[in-house]
């Protein structure tokens, strides 16, 4: 274990602890904008960067592992200064042109870069803005990207490399320019990108969204936390809900997922609840005109039980069979085999989740 002070604070912590991850469990908050958990810390924003006792340059803090007796300082003028220093060089290539300011933006509400800005008092760039023209590349059905306000921190390539190991983003070169190269033109169907979004997630500023994104704004949502129905994997996630109706999900940190989710949990998971195809109640078919009626839950399931007795008594136990879904939850499919050994007296069970 290594001992260092941060602010004053004595930590300890497991030699290769990066300052940034040894000053967040010490509840030590450092600003950062490219940095992203295990997946990205190539220090491009520069927005992380602190004092260590007896260095004359600041360093960056994600990057830079804690070492035995360190002294490190998170906040000073001299930091501050260089941290508004940062947000004005990344806001002068920030694509803020007439027809692109900020409140038109998908993230407006959401952006990091906006907040830091708005904390740090940079409100507007301080060395013009040099005006971006790059079209929009939007064929693919879930993603959008615009390149216009891309500011290069790279976290989308670190969320679809080492998160998602899909390894389709990529940075590349234009001129002197580093751009990222994404799979949302015409040819997006040719390429192996699953459309998962989570390269959209992990983008701090509207380069990279989700395009139900423009159905809502941050400050009109609630989030509630719960399990993502599709499969049996157990993905935590937010349902972001507006107006009593849900419009998103957001991938949570759960134990299985880990800030990640598949394009079904992300953009197939929650259209079905609004859907006006739902069946919301039992039908029953009128033997008469062998029309689908309504019905009440009693109804149907008394009917399906005096179904079930009379083939049982005509063909014997083994004639019923019981086929769970795997998007039910454990305990749901425990008490379906369950029904099955003791009500139906079969072993006959069975499930879909390797169809």
């Amino acid at each position: 274990m290594i001992k260092a002070t941060i602010d004053g604070i004595g930590i300890s912590v497991k030699e290769g602890t990066s300052i940034l991850e040894a000053a967040r469990a010490a509840g030590i908050r450092i600003p950062t904008l490219c940095y992203l958990k295990d997946r990205n810390n190539i220090g491009s924003c520069r927005m992380c960067m602190v004092e260590i006792e007896g260095k004359d340059s600041l360093v960056a803090a994600c990057n830079t592992p804690v070492r035995e007796g360190m002294e490190v300082r998170t906040e000073s003028e001299k930091i501050t200064s260089h941290r508004k220093m940062a947000l004005q060089l990344i806001l002068s290539n920030h694509g803020l042109t007439s027809t692109q300011y900020c409140f038109s933006c998908k993230k407006n509400g959401a952006c990091e870069l906006q907040a830091l800005c708005r904390e740090y008092g940079v409100e507007k760039p301080a060395f013009g803005v040099k005006e971006k023209k790059e079209p929009v590349i939007e064929k693919n059905p879930f993603l959008s990207y615009d390149p216009n306000l891309c500011i290069q921190c790279q976290r989308c390539i670190g969320a679809c490399n080492k998160g998602a190991f899909n390894h389709i983003l990529q940075a590349g070169k234009k001129g002197i320019k580093t751009i990222i190269d994404v799979p949302f033109d015409e040819n997006w169907k040719e390429s192996s990108c699953e459309s998962c979004g989570n390269c959209a997630q992990a983008c701090p500023t509207g380069a990279l969204t989700e395009k139900r994104r423009n159905s809502y704004r941050q400050w009109e949502v609630k989030k509630v936390l719960t399990t993502c129905p599709h499969c049996a994997v157990g993905c935590q996630y937010y349902l972001v809900v507006k107006d009593g109706r849900i419009v998103d999900t957001e991938a949570a940190d759960g134990p299985t997922n880990k800030g990640l989710l598949c394009v079904k949990g992300r953009s197939a998971s929650f259209d079905f609840v609004d859907s006006p195809e739902r069946i919301r109640t039992p039908l029953i078919k009128n033997k008469k005109t062998g029309e689908f009626e309504p019905s009440s839950w009693d109804e149907a399931l008394d009917l399906v039980a005096e179904g079930f007795k009379k083939i049982k008594e005509q063909h014997g136990a083994d004639s019923l069979a019981a086929f769970a879904c795997s998007r039910s939850t454990n305990e749901d499919v425990y008490m379906l085999q369950k029904m099955a050994r003791t009500a139906f007296g079969t072993n006959n069970t069975d499930n879909c989740a390797r169809v």
